[in-house]
């Protein structure tokens, strides 16, 4: 992966991005898409799409495990409440 850069620009029309602008992705390249001087998007390689999941992945993860570890602080701290209590109060 080459981690260049380049732009291109939005045109209003129905058709895809132009080969030469997908070979250069193809290639390793990161093109921003312009409308205007505006970025409105970008067109980058598989590897990177898929490195971005990954890193998001084990974004979300870290976040799940330390919402459970302040779960539990606050449960140590403050206390839980018996599961036959609850079933009681609702019935069960």
């Amino acid at each position: 992966m080459t981690g260049v850069m380049s732009r291109a620009t939005a045109r209003k029309t129905k058709s895809p991005p132009g080969d030469r602008t997908l070979d250069r992705v193809e290639r390793g390249e990161r093109v921003v898409v312009r409308r205007g001087r505006k970025p409105v998007a970008a067109l980058i390689p598989m590897e990177d799409l898929k490195l971005l999941e990954r890193l998001i992945e084990e974004e979300e993860d870290r976040l799940d495990i330390q919402a459970a570890q302040e779960a539990l602080a606050e449960a140590e701290k403050v206390g839980t409440i018996p599961w036959e209590k609850v079933k009681a109060e609702l019935g069960l």
